[in-house]
């Protein structure tokens, strides 16, 4: 609660809707301006500031622009204080708009609300389906975090598009029942916000074999940006992860520090982004936002996203990794991400997460917490042969630390942070 009350002081917001049972820890938490408590409907509340009347006379001979702010996400990002992520209405509209030029939805389309509103995938899940008089079918927590539910949710509401993270899909398909449930109205499936193993993702493919499945990319900051349209069929001897393909949304891309790959004339480095989906800043943090941007000779500005790709002529862009998860170990550059690509190729495995952590002794270790499949469970030494067979010897993993469930964050992410703790 003191996590939520710090971020409406933050943003300093003018009103907030708030569960009858919460209010009395959020106003204990609350270090900003006075509220005012007043009934509302059944279980909530609402929570006003002294002065929102005042304010709000004044506001009401404003007219809005594009560029005012319509929207701050606030994300924790890696260091697990929020950052708040201010949008304006361009460049909301400017992914809206593409989204609805490149899946053409229409009025008869069902769209899954499957994210929480925090997260930026619920952008795409009310505002594109109200764009078009689209129906939009609330899931709540109980359905959203039972596989079985779930499925019979999508059957039963017949949702025609559907967006979600990876970890939610695959838990479709390992529990979901996929067989026993008719999904046959999806004719879209998008996907964001981490890497889908492409075992798993041939595996929700044969369970769902009619929508057209789309691999999308972009962190908050620039709403998505670029994206990949998954081919049918999944080639039968790939085993690469696929791309995040190309910019969209009406932005440009480039590579920073960019040097040769090793494959090709691809290239390598931090991927920077630039256009109207881009946020405009950091909410009061004016020193990070600065840090953020990059201004090129010409003027324009573009935002570091902190993501180390692959640029390939065939494919667009490979995402390699996190730059904030990459080591040196024994000379050498190691990206944590490729390992848990690795290991997913691994047919026992079902979910990955792989970290790095510090010994006086031995330097940077690499942890791999793994996840298997029921009755599955491989040796520690079947485990480093695998790995030997996959990575180089330096990227092999130094401990694996099996686990029933990888913790997540509310928005279906690897808790990274949490997973720190263990080691």
């Amino acid at each position: 609660m003191s996590r939520n009350a710090g971020i409406l002081a933050d943003c300093d917001v003018s009103a907030a809707l708030i569960s009858r049972k919460l209010v009395a820890g959020f106003l204990e938490a609350w270090r900003g301006a006075p509220l005012t408590v007043m009934e509302y409907h059944g279980d909530y509340l609402l929570l006003l500031r002294s002065t929102v009347r005042d304010e709000q006379s004044a506001d009401a001979e404003q007219n809005v622009s594009a560029d005012d702010i319509a929207y701050i996400l606030y994300t924790s990002g890696s260091t697990g204080k929020p950052k708040g992520v201010v949008h304006t209405h361009r460049s909301a509209l400017s992914f809206i708009e593409w989204c609805s030029g490149e899946l053409t939805p229409d009025n008869e389309d069902r769209f899954s609300s499957h994210a929480p509103f925090h997260f930026d995938l619920s952008i795409f899940d009310i505002y594109v389906s109200l764009a078009h008089g689209a129906t939009l079918v609330l899931i709540g927590d109980e359905s959203g975090k039972q596989p079985v539910a779930l499925a019979r949710l999508i059957a039963e509401r017949r949702i025609s598009i559907w967006y979600s993270t990876p970890s939610v899909l695959r838990f479709l398909v390992e529990y979901g029942r996929l067989d026993q449930v008719d999904c046959s109205a999806l004719r879209i499936v998008l996907f964001a916000g981490e890497v889908f193993p492409v075992k798993q993702l041939r595996a929700l493919k044969a369970a769902w074999p009619g929508p057209t499945y789309y691999n999308l990319y972009g962190p908050t900051e620039t709403n998505v940006c670029t994206f990949f349209q998954i081919p049918d069929p999944i080639p039968e001897d790939r085993l690469d992860p696929f791309p995040i393909g190309r910019a969209c949304s009406g932005d440009r891309t480039m590579i920073a520090n960019a040097g040769h790959g090793g494959a090709g004339n691809s290239m390598s480095g931090e991927l920077l982004v630039s256009g109207e989906s881009v946020m405009q800043a950091y909410w009061n943090l004016p020193e990070a936002t600065d840090a953020s941007f990059v201004v090129d000779e010409s003027g324009v500005r573009w935002y570091r996203t902190g993501d180390a790709v692959l640029e390939t002529r065939e494919e667009g862009y490979v995402f390699v990794g996190r730059l904030d998860r990459m080591v040196k170990r024994r000379g050498y550059r190691v990206e944590l991400g490729e390992i848990e690509t690795a290991l997913y190729v691994h047919s026992g495995i079902s979910h990955v997460a792989v970290i790095s952590s510090r010994d006086d002794d031995d330097g940077v270790i690499i942890n791999a917490f793994v996840v298997t499949a029921e009755g599955a469970r491989p040796s520690i030494i079947q485990m480093k042969r695998f790995c030997t067979e996959q990575l180089p010897a330096y990227m092999v993993p130094d401990r694996f630390i099996f686990l029933d469930a990888l913790p997540r964050t509310s928005t279906d992410k690897v808790d990274y942070q949490q997973l720190s703790q263990l080691v």
